[in-house]
């Protein structure tokens, strides 16, 4: 038993603190959406990047299960403001002179964005309004949070008789987890495992209602999640798999789909990889229902859809509009016949945490519910798939990045304490197992969060410990190429912070340096698409954009925010730290969750470019800063101002 079995949280407790966190948090939501208020103006909500303003249509297609794809692009023909869109956003379509409470032409979900375009798709199209000038506003979705109270409201009630009825009284510590006596042995579908995910799988099979996988970065952790699931198949168990995001959800499906797994994905289709498309329901609805007469309806729909977007007459669009509502119908109704067929087939089915609440999976229990991102979930939203399951699993990390928080109220009251880390806090290695090995990072990045951060226990994999920038095709060695850790020091060279209208920080400076290193490792044949730059700030995002739009040799490097960037990885990382001033201020740098994240998105290069006088005013800081020094190259911003 742990030792610590006293910090469990009643379930009681656990409900009457959440509901009004929740609250709050979807207040503080939509405070940031256009919405909130009648102080706020049009112009106001494009400088804080809740709205784009002086749209056209320029496309009109039907694809994504008869859905409308609709794209837009600035009337002046060039980049898209700064903004604060993401890919899955939901976004009401506007006339560009509307009211500010006007209502909408349509409400949407963003499919693509680029620098000079962004891509929304419809249930349908607009009946009219399309051949004007158009705005874009950003929604706070309600029905996340909607879903977790309907959570809470389920778990106060006759969570007793659902098929969680076990595993929660383990989960709230009012009962010791169970684990098989005799450790499950296994045959392994991937030959090339090492021994801490086998060990992790052998623990976690042999678990009998609650297992933590944690995977510090690069450590294969969706390698061991895909292979616990290949194994539960072979078990014969039904498999609910849910992550925070869609696109960790993505990854699982696109990792199983080689494996022949009977398995289906639930979500809107404009949330989906373009690769997994074939494995979400509504693909798979298609297929078992007629799909010729789907696919007539939905070239008929394609053609009308044209037809519209060129009509110039009010009556002849409604006509059309009337026929594409219609034939939507009729698919729609072929679909649902279909449905449920296909997810009582399917061994695996896969959603995002709040998908997991949709009426499609209303009946269906599952013999185990897997969570990846299990230390990026709030605890409320993973409660919505628990409660279809009786074992669960949780994969994560909760030295990275936490569940992102609007409301610093909430946060301070425990909104951000993940299920992953208080089961970690609870039980600790009764049901947790580290994996050890990491397979993206050269040994010296790995070293310092090594060290910092787990003790030491992580070794880089043979295949990656020493690889260099130069090893890459077509790279020459170069003096920005031959380090693997690299420190631009900004100190004494006049590149102080400044705020935006959000009060977020960014530094101009600091950005035409980190640019400048990038035109250096493209120089030298590095592939942009191979480079990253990311920066603690959204500001700082901003103002890296606007310089990378300016050449064209750089539009396919990446720039984003540290938390945009989790989950993912480089070859070369470039850290704009932005901070620097007379105070020696740090802000959230401090947060060692972010810069964990921030040193291991790199695989054979991280150059941090920072103002070494402030950011070392920071204890933890201070010895990354020291790291860099003495294992890496030290160069002054200095040395690039003029290149």
């Amino acid at each position: 038993m742990a030792k610590n079995r006293g910090t469990a949280m009643s379930l009681e407790s656990f409900v009457s603190t959440m509901a009004p966190l929740i609250d709050m948090e979807k207040e503080a939501e939509i405070s940031m959406s256009l919405t909130s208020g009648a102080s706020r103006n049009i112009e106001t909500a494009q400088k804080k990047g809740t709205t784009i303003l002086n749209l056209k249509c320029v496309d009109v297609q039907t694809g994504l299960m008869g859905k409308s794809l609709l794209e837009f692009q600035s009337n002046k023909g060039d980049v898209l403001p700064p903004h604060k869109f993401g890919n899955h956003d939901v976004v009401v379509l506007k006339l560009n002179k509307a009211d500010l409470g006007s209502s909408p032409l349509a409400q949407g979900v963003v499919y693509r964005l680029r620098d000079s375009s962004i891509t929304v798709v419809f249930d349908e199209v607009p009946e009219e309004g399309l051949n004007t000038s158009l705005r874009l506003e950003k929604l706070a979705n309600e029905v996340t949070y909607r879903r977790m109270k309907d959570t809470l409201v389920q778990l106060s009630k006759g969570v007793l008789r659902g098929p969680a009825s076990d595993l929660v009284p383990v989960l709230f510590g009012e009962r010791g987890p169970t684990v098989a006596k005799k450790e499950v042995e296994f045959t392994a579908f991937n030959k090339s495992l090492d021994q801490s995910q086998r060990d992790a799988i052998s623990k976690a099979l042999s678990s009998k209602d609650v297992f933590l996988l944690h995977g510090p970065p690069g450590t294969g952790k969706t390698t061991t999640v895909v292979e616990i699931i290949l194994q539960e198949v072979k078990r014969g168990s039904k498999i609910l798999a849910c992550a925070a995001s869609n696109i960790a959800v993505d990854n699982i499906v696109e990792r199983l789909v080689p494996h022949k797994v009977k398995l289906v994905r639930v979500g809107h289709p404009a949330r989906l990889l373009p690769q997994v498309l074939d494995s979400a329901l509504d693909a798979q609805v298609l297929k078992g229902d007629n799909s010729a007469l789907a696919n007539d309806i939905r070239k008929e729909m394609k053609a009308l859809n044209g037809k519209l977007l060129k009509a110039k007459d009010r009556n002849t669009r409604r006509g059309i509009q009337k026929d594409l509502r219609a034939l939507g119908k009729e698919e729609r109704k072929r679909q649902q016949l279909a449905v449920s067929d296909v997810i009582k087939n399917a061994d695996v089915i896969l959603t995002t945490l709040t998908g997991a609440l949709t009426r499609k999976l209303d009946s269906i229990t599952f013999d185990l519910v897997i969570i990846d991102e299990g230390a990026q979930a709030l605890e409320v939203a993973c409660w919505i798939a628990l409660l279809k399951g009786s074992r669960c699993i949780l994969a994560g990390d909760h030295l990275q990045l936490p569940p992102t928080i609007q409301s610093a109220e909430a946060e301070r009251k425990g909104l951000g304490i993940t299920l992953f880390e208080r089961l970690a806090d609870l039980y600790g290695d009764e049901i947790k197992s580290m994996l050890t090995v990491q397979y993206r990072m050269h040994e010296l990045i790995m070293n310092w969060s090594s060290e910092e951060l787990y003790d030491g226990k992580i070794t880089a994999h043979s295949s990656v410990a020493s690889h260099m920038v130069y090893d890459l095709e077509n790279v020459e060695k170069s003096s920005a190429t031959e380090a693997t850790l690299l420190l631009v020091d900004s100190a004494g060279c006049d590149m102080e912070e400044k705020k935006d209208e959000e009060e977020s920080t960014y530094n101009e400076g600091e950005a035409e340096v980190a640019m400048a290193h990038a035109k250096r490792l493209i120089k030298s044949g590095v592939r942009p698409s191979d480079i990253g730059i990311i920066t603690p700030y959204a500001a700082q995002v901003m103002v890296l954009r606007i310089l990378r739009g300016k050449e064209e040799k750089l539009k396919e490097m990446e720039i984003s925010t540290v938390d945009g960037f989790q989950g993912r990885e480089k070859e070369a990382i470039i850290i704009s730290m932005v901070r620097s001033n007379s105070k020696k201020e740090v802000g959230f740098l401090k947060d060692q969750r972010r810069m964990n994240v921030a040193v291991t998105r790199a695989r054979r290069q991280c150059c941090v470019v920072c103002d070494t006088e402030t950011v070392s005013s920071d204890a933890f800081l201070k010895r990354m800063i020291e790291y860099f020094e003495e294992h890496g190259e030290y160069l002054s911003a200095s040395d690039y101002t003029n290149w």
